[in-house]
């Protein structure tokens, strides 16, 4: 826990940089928890609970990166003791220790320990899960383990949905090991349970199934990340030499990275959902897989040198610290992620003057506006009809196109607020091409600034106001 702590306080604040998913925590935490409500019944129900947590947090500790992402780091942390436990009670004590390390160095880890998003918290879930049923399978359990196996699962499953795909993965582990009848029925009693809880979030999110409609088909090239990381995890299932009825590192750890990752690639199949984050939770079974190699080495070396076997683990991971230190360097950095929402708000107060226009392409990137509402005073949102709050979203409501066009061409001036031009996307948008047409033809850029894949524009009109207002 304390390694994994170090990892997630070292640089958690990312030089104040905040991201756009980050972003969208940090706003909606913001807001009453009516006016969240009021939001998960039109966007992100998915992450509903978590921005509930996130609220209350804020309450209490007031607006934060620490306040932000410490919740994530301490997961990881808890997520990382499960897996040295695990380790420790199926292969003892130096695959435990290894593969407790190894979950904090895996370089998928490092990026979401600091991230203000639930995936950190539903990896600590399935950690707490997987635990609890090798501690069933080992026959230490009673009836109360059944139940915190069933709530953990559940409120894994209410961080995010597809969390329950760790059910299949036990499944798979109990097929395995041949569990006895009882272990069969109490486990379906408890998963059963937890399914049918987070059922209604599960059929209501679909609803709003338009969100995740940006994520790419799937396609060979990203199934590279997921069949090396399965070659990973079947080299330290070989050495451990699992058997069929005996319960392993292997039984428990590679069903765990293999059958979420799997599932996921056939739900993708039939709508594009594959992100490595939905399946964070299987590199617990990687981490377990590694201590297993790690445990096998120091086995190798034991007989003919058993002080040097002492070694085996610190070195190992001051070679794997040596090799990932560019990546973990890079992940601290605010250029890790596609883009910082609060860089460009210095910019803003820097070159807007009062009574200016201000204008979003797309309308997500107002969630500097949201994020950094002091930048913005005195600017006039020419395009919005109703503010995220009031609407019950994270973007707002914008006017029609016509009256945004009779709005632009009554300004003198305005501020343009949209991605750099490294990361950003083709106007897909009617409302956003017209924003963009009205630009070009009728205004000329004053200045122009870019800073961490953000981009302020200030534009001029070309010709007289009482001119403009006949064209």
């Amino acid at each position: 826990m304390l390694w994994t702590l170090s990892f997630g306080l070292w640089g958690l604040s990312r030089q104040g940089s905040v991201w756009r998913d980050e972003a969208a925590t940090w706003q909606v935490a913001g807001r009453s928890t009516a006016d969240i409500w009021h939001m998960l019944g039109n966007v992100d129900v998915v992450h509903g609970c978590y921005y509930l947590l996130m609220h209350a947090l804020f309450e209490c500790f007031g607006p934060s990166t620490t306040t932000l992402r410490l919740p994530s780091v301490l997961a990881m942390c808890v997520a990382a003791a499960c897996v040295a436990v695990i380790g420790h009670r199926l292969a003892g004590i130096w695959v435990g220790w290894a593969a407790g390390m190894a979950f904090g160095l895996l370089p998928a880890v490092q990026f979401y320990l600091q991230e203000g998003r639930p995936y950190a918290l539903v990896a600590a879930g399935a950690g707490i899960a997987t635990l609890l049923l090798v501690t069933l399978l080992q026959g230490r359990g009673r009836a109360v383990h059944w139940a915190a196996y069933g709530g953990t699962v559940l409120v894994s499953g209410l961080l995010n949905w597809l969390s329950l795909m760790i059910l299949p993965a036990h499944l798979a582990t109990l097929l395995w090991t041949r569990a006895g009848r009882r272990v069969w029925t109490r486990w379906t009693i408890a998963s059963a349970v937890a399914t049918a809880c987070v059922l209604p979030l599960i059929l209501f999110s679909r609803s709003q199934s338009v969100q995740v409609s940006w994520i790419p088909p799937l396609t060979w090239h990203m199934l590279i990340g997921p069949a090396v990381l399965l070659a990973i995890g079947g080299v330290g299932a070989l050495l451990d030499r699992p058997r069929a009825g005996r319960l392993s590192v292997a039984t428990v750890g590679l069903p765990l990275l293999a059958v979420p990752q799997i599932i996921l690639i056939g739900l993708s199949l039939i709508q594009p959902l594959f992100l490595d984050r939905y399946v964070l939770f299987s590199l617990l079974g990687l981490a377990l897989l590694i201590g297993t190699v790690v445990g096998s080495a120091v086995k190798a070396v034991r007989p003919r040198r058993p002080r040097a076997s002492r070694w085996v683990l610190p070195a190992v991971m001051v070679v794997a610290m040596v090799a990932l230190l560019p990546q973990s360097l890079a992940k601290r950095s605010p250029s890790s992620r596609v883009d910082d929402v609060v860089a460009i708000a210095s910019d803003v107060r820097r070159m807007k003057e009062t009574g200016n226009g201000l204008l979003f392409i797309p309308s997500a990137r107002r969630d500097t506006k949201s994020v950094s509402p002091s930048a913005f005073s005195g600017l006039r949102d020419i395009a919005l009809v109703e503010n995220p709050v009031e609407s019950g979203t994270l973007k707002g409501v914008e006017a029609n196109p016509h009256r945004i066009r009779a709005a632009m061409l009554a300004h003198r001036r305005i501020l343009l607020v949209t991605d750099a031009a490294r990361v950003a996307r083709p106007v897909s948008a009617e409302r956003d091409r017209m924003k963009a047409s009205v630009l070009r033809k009728y205004f000329t850029v004053v200045a122009d600034q870019q800073v961490r894949g953000r981009r302020v524009t200030v534009y001029e009109r070309r010709v007289p106001a009482g001119r403009a207002s006949t064209t």
